[in-house]
Order: C-alpha cells, then structure tokens, then sequence
C-alpha cells in the first residue's frame, strides 16, 4: 500500500503564503488520502488533526467532502501523465463523480433528520477566539461550536481549579470573550435560520448544524458551573423564523395608494402567493433540514399567522376607500383560510393538523366592519349628491323634458342609481357577511332617509325659473314615479331593517305627496279664473271659458296617464273631484238667475257640459259616485213645471245626503225660482226626504261629502226661506 500526497501548485502556494500550517480540515483546501488495492481514495490525516476529522460525521457531509476532493484529484492529474491518459482519467473521473451527485441528492430526499446525536469529540484544546470567530462568520458552525465547547469547558477547569497563574482578571476576560462569542454564533444562527428560505437545497446541512446546537445548547442550559452564556436557544430560533417570515411581506410589492387605484387588492394577492410559496418551501426543505420536535411547519405557520396579523393592522391604517375595506375584509374571512392560501392542497397534509387562525387583536374585526359600514355610509351621501348634481347639469338648467320607459311612463333613472348603489353594497358586503349585509343596508338607508328633502329643496331652487307650466308638471310627475319605484325597492330590505324602511317610507310619502299637491295647486291656479265665469251670463252665451276648463283638464289628465300607480289613482280621483266640486259650487254663488224661460237652455248647456267632463273622468278615476250631480241639477233647473221639480229631489238627496236648504236654495235661485209658495214647497220636500233618508242610516256619508264642502252665498231670498211655511199660509198675522 503506498500514499500519494496530490496538491495543486496554486493550492501550495497559497498556504505558504499565509504562513501558517493548516488548521483544519474544514478549511483545508486539501486533504491526504490512501490509495487501497482496487483505486480506492481513503483519507488519511496527519496525527495533530485527527480530533478534528470528525467533526463532519453526517453522511451527507461526508458526500460534500468526497465531491471536494474529487473534484481536487481532478485537477492533480491533469498536470500528470500523457495526453491518453489524462483524457481516460478525465472521463473516468466524471462518471464516477456524476453517479456520487445523483446518490447524494437521492440521500437527501429520503434521508430524515432523527431527534437522538452523536456529538463529536470536543478538541482538548480550543482554537484562539479569533479563528473561533472566523469560524463562526464563515458559517463553519460545527467546528466553531465544537471549539466554543472546548473553551466554555477550559474556563470552567481554571475557574474550578483556581490555578495560581490564573489571575481573576484572565477568567474575567476569558468569560467575556466566552459571553462574547456566544452571542455571535446565536446571531449567526438566528441569521441563518431568518435567510434560511433562500438558501439553495444544497446548502440545507447548515440548518442540521444549526439544529443541533440548539439541542446541545439547550441540554447545557441546566449545567454547573456558573459560565454566564446566552440561554433559550429555542426561543431565539423562533424569534429568528418569525423575523424571516416579517421579512417575506415585507418584500411583497405594495404600491402607495395614489399610484394604483388597486393598490390593495394587488398586494393582497401577492400576499397569498408569497405565503404559500414560502410554506411549500418549508414543507419540501425546510422541514427535512431539523429534528421533529422543532415541528418546523407548525412554528411556521404560527409565526405566519402572527406576522400577517400585524401586517393587517398596519394595512387598514392606509385605508380609506370602500373597496379597500372590502378588499382586506374578504381576504381576511374568505380568502386566508381558503384553497387558495392555507388551506391550499399543496400544503396537505401538514395543514391539516393545524387549528390555528390569524392572531388578529381583539375586536379588530368589529373594528374593520364598522369603518366600513360607516366608508358605505359616507360614500350613499357623496353618490346622492352626484345625483342631484347631474340631474340639475342634464335636465334642469338644459329645461330637458323628462323620457319615457317602455312602459310609457314619465321616468328618471335616479331610483336605479340609487338601488344600485344599495344593492351592490349588500352584495359585496354579504360575501363577507350576512350581519355585516344588513349593517350595511341599515345605514344606507338611514342615510338616503335624508335624500328626498333635499331632493324637494334642490329641485324648486333650480325649477323656479321654468316658466312653462307643462314641462314642471313633467317634472313632478316623473319624480313622483321615480321615488314610488325607490321605495318599491327599498320595501325588499324590510325584514333586515324594518325601522329604516320605515323611516324612509315616510319620507317619500311626504315627498310624493307635496309634489301631488304641487301639482295639484299648479292646475287650480290655471283654470280658477275660468271656473268663475261658470254659472254666469257669459257662461251662457259663449263655451270659451268651459273649452279652457276642458282643455286645461283634458292635457293634464292625459299627462297623468304616464304617472305610476297608485298615486295616478288618487291623484286623477282628486282632480276629478275638484274639477265637479267648483263647477257645482258656481251655482252656489248666486250671480245670475234664468229668466224669461232661460233656465232651457241653461240646463241643456250645463247637460252637454257635464256630460263632456263625465266622459273625460270616466275610466280614469275612483269617483264614479261624483257622475250622477250634474244630471240631477240640470232635471231641476231645466224643470218646465215647478211643481214638479220636487219629484226630483228623492234622487238627488239619495245620492247627495249632505245637500242642504241653502244648497238647494241656490239652484232653485239660479233656475229662477226666488221666491213664492212652489219654492217652499222644493225646500219643504228636502226637509222631508233628509229625515226619512236620515232613518235609514244615509245622513253623514263622508266618503260621499260634496255640497258639505261648498259655501253658499246668502241672500234675502235664503233668509225668506228660513221663515216657517205655516207664516205663508196666514197672510193677515
């Protein structure tokens, strides 16, 4: 058997120039080896190093250091031998070192790291802490730990033995140099265990160096002595996992605000995916690189859970938008746990025994939710205000007239804006969660319960100017669908928020009821002046003042047919019934009476009138009880006998049970017939049928109230008819 010692001359070179003899295999770029029978390389080293051989015991060591050198014998016999051989060596030596990768790398995925090991032999004799140090910060953990042993335990030899040439000052120093190096390989192991996700596969040993001197560490922590050295080595891996996972989000890209609209939604979709790539890792390496008792993928995904919490709070300090807060509520509740990060499958079945959750501090949620509730709130009012202000920049200032639906009616699409704004934001918010849903809804209901008063107000500031009659009754009319349709709407959240939908019901009503009025004012404003010239001579020679009435009546019914229901109901039976009342009450006014046989044609004109008006209001209104009037009143003053105009009484009061003396007394003046003994017959017949309709429960009928809401203008002829009928019959009392 023979040695052969291979150096390569630069390798030589270089040692000499340090000039210094070789410390360490570790760091030894060279090693001596024994060529057996058969090729084989066996090491061999000098008898002064021997204590340090070993410590590269772990059979994946022993592949890094045989690949070494390998690669070393390599570059030695190319300098040797002629140009055949060196290329047969060459090729030889490839093959063996490719097969020598692949069997390692095989090791390496199938070997795992046991919890029990063998500590190599501590040298008798420490390194100098200098070359400890450098150890330590050229990552060469073992042999630095190993030496670190060596010099705790030489200390604790002096400090027991109390030799004379061990001065206090010595063991004071020496035990700041120990304390000194122990917090430098703790920081170079906390440094590697925070980088210990970017370091390559086959630099994973370093993280079985590194395991194993926390478990020695911590077997030492309870050791006599009194050395003063740096304890819970298992926290501070903790701490330095946890420091590396900070370090992953934080370099997670994130856009400030005002560069992204998306700038939220972006990063916590990075997010995700920097957490499940980190953890696959750890799963795939990591794990494999330490003991079970570290249970690695457990302190993980803690310290995920942990960071991501404070990244969270950090986060919602830079929110201020609705869709932000959407944004981390929904990743927070149904995107964290989920397939796609946590629960993702690449992280089975490691994950599954986890039954951790996010560490978020208390009441973080509620916190969360309430701001958004109050950012949808905020943002009801900032919509509602848009819509006023296009509204009043498209139709009001520009006199637009309002469109018509496919159903023919006056429409604005202020409802659908604002159902949309509604029910998108339950939509959203109902994704996260059904209490925050109805949260949400509430308050944009208590919010838009403030919207049709300043709606009414804005409306009439910028409507004052509309100088045309029709396009304002336009405007009402389409405001009065609009804000009916809303409230259909709403009336779809009145199980979740009854005392909003409440509140806000009331408000529209009062809305759709002053604008009905407005409306309503409006027409009688426009035909009083022709109303008043009813019942009079003019009225009876000419139709121009009725044809203005009917005009005026026929437009604004007809525009009222493209008003919704039910309000085109209530409003069409109000105007009918306002349109019959002041036509009839102009009888009542005394200011003309037919004589010379002119009651004829007055009737017949008052007939074909009310018929006109009959027809108008016939399948528009709710009033059909109101048609009868005016044939009643045209039987009695068109009457050619006077006696018997009280035949037509029964009828009259039948239908009209709230007609009165006076009442009659002014048709009876309007017919002609002011004075004499067949008048206080008339009036003593209503006297008569009043009592006997009045026994059969008909008097009071208040949903059939006419003549009870017309005046009657007095006269001495009314006054005469107060006179009891027994002082006409004895003329000499």
């Amino acid at each position: 058997m023979c040695y052969l010692a291979i150096l390569h001359p630069s390798q030589i070179i270089v040692g000499l120039s340090a000039g210094s003899p070789v410390g360490s295999p570790l760091k030894s770029p060279v090693g001596f080896f024994q060529i057996k029978e058969g090729g084989e390389i066996a090491e061999d080293s000098p008898p002064s190093q021997k204590k340090h051989s070993r410590t590269h015991s772990d059979p994946s060591t022993i592949g890094d250091s045989l690949l070494k050198k390998g690669a070393s014998i390599r570059r030695s016999f190319r300098l040797v031998g002629n140009k055949k051989d060196k290329t047969l060596k060459q090729e030889q030596l490839q093959s063996v070192t490719e097969i020598t990768v692949e069997e390692k790398r095989a090791g390496e995925e199938s070997v795992e790291i046991k919890e029990s090991y063998i500590l190599p032999e501590i040298p008798l004799t420490p390194l100098s802490v200098m070359q400890i140090n450098e150890l330590i910060k050229t990552e060469v953990l073992e042999e630095a730990h190993l030496n670190l042993l060596s010099l705790r335990q030489e200390f604790q030899r002096e400090r027991d033995e109390c030799r004379e040439e061990a001065s206090p000052m010595e063991l004071a120093k020496k035990e700041k140099d120990l304390s000194i190096l122990y917090r430098a390989m703790q920081e170079k192991v906390k440094e590697i265990v925070r980088n210990s996700n970017s370091l390559s596969s086959l630099n994973k040993e370093l993280l079985m160096h590194v395991a194993r001197i926390i478990q020695e560490e911590e077997k030492r922590e309870a050791e006599p002595g009194g050395v003063v050295v740096l304890g819970d080595w298992r926290g501070a891996w903790r701490e330095a996992v946890s420091e590396g996972v900070e370090a992953t989000l934080k370099r997670v890209p994130l856009d400030r605000p005002e560069q992204n609209a998306s700038w939220l939604a972006i990063h916590l979709g990075l997010l995700g995916k920097a957490i499940v790539e980190d953890l696959e890792k750890v799963k795939r390496e990591l794990q494999g690189s330490y003991p079970p008792s570290f249970n690695v993928f457990s302190t993980y995904m803690s310290c995920y859970h942990g960071a991501v919490s404070q990244h969270l709070n950090t986060l919602q300090q830079q929110v201020t938008d609705l869709k932000d807060y959407y944004a981390l509520l929904d990743w927070i509740i149904n995107r964290y746990e989920s397939e796609t990060i946590m629960s993702s499958p690449s992280l089975r079945p490691e994950m599954e025994a986890e039954k951790t959750g996010l560490s978020l501090e208390e009441g973080f949620l509620d916190q969360l939710k309430g701001k958004y509730c109050m950012r949808a709130k905020e943002d009801m009012r900032a919509s509602l205000d848009k819509i006023l202000e296009l509204e009043n920049e498209d139709i009001w200032i520009k006199k637009q007239a309002p469109e018509t639906d496919d159903e023919h009616f006056l429409n604005s699409d202020i409802h659908m804006d604002i159902w949309t704004n509604v029910k998108s934001n339950a939509v959203n918010s109902k994704r996260i969660d059904v209490n925050l849903e109805m949260r949400v809804v509430c308050s944009c209901l208590e919010e838009l319960q403030q919207f049709p008063k300043r709606f009414e107000t804005k409306l009439r500031y910028c409507c004052n100017s509309v100088e045309n009659p029709s396009l304002w009754a336009d405007y009402q009319i389409t405001y009065i669908n609009s804000f009916t349709a809303l409230m259909e709407h709403m009336e779809g959240y009145r199980e979740s928020c009854p005392t909003q939908v409440d509140h806000l019901s009331r408000e529209v009503d009062g809305l759709v009821h002053r604008l009905v009025q407005s409306l309503e004012d409006q027409f009688k404003n426009d035909v009083r002046p022709y109303l008043r010239r009813m019942m009079t001579r003019k009225w009876l020679s000419t139709d121009e003042d009725f044809q203005q009435l009917y005009s005026r009546t026929e437009k604004l019914t007809h525009r009222c047919s493209q008003m919704r229901p039910p309000y085109v109901q209530t409003f069409l039976s109000c105007l009918h019934y306002y349109v019959v009342k002041e036509y009839v009450s102009q009888l009542m006014k005394n200011n003309y009476s037919c004589k010379n046989r002119k009651h004829d044609k007055a009737a017949t004109k008052m007939r074909a009138q009310w018929n006109k008006l009959k027809d108008l209001f016939e399948e528009m209104t709710t009033h059909d009880w109101l048609h009868p009037v005016g044939d009643h009143l045209s039987n009695i003053i068109g009457e050619t006998n006077k006696r018997d105009i009280k035949n037509h009484l029964k009828l009259l009061v039948a239908d009209y049970p709230d007609i009165s003396k006076k009442h009659l007394s002014a048709v009876l003046y309007f017919r002609g017939l002011m004075r004499g003994r067949e008048r206080q017959v008339i009036l003593q017949r209503l006297t008569e049928l009043k009592r006997e309709l009045g026994t059969a429960g008909n008097i009071g009928d208040n949903r059939r109230a006419l003549f009870s809401d017309m005046q009657v203008t007095v006269t001495n002829t009314d006054r005469l008819a107060d006179i009891p009928f027994f002082c006409f019959l004895l003329p000499d009392s």
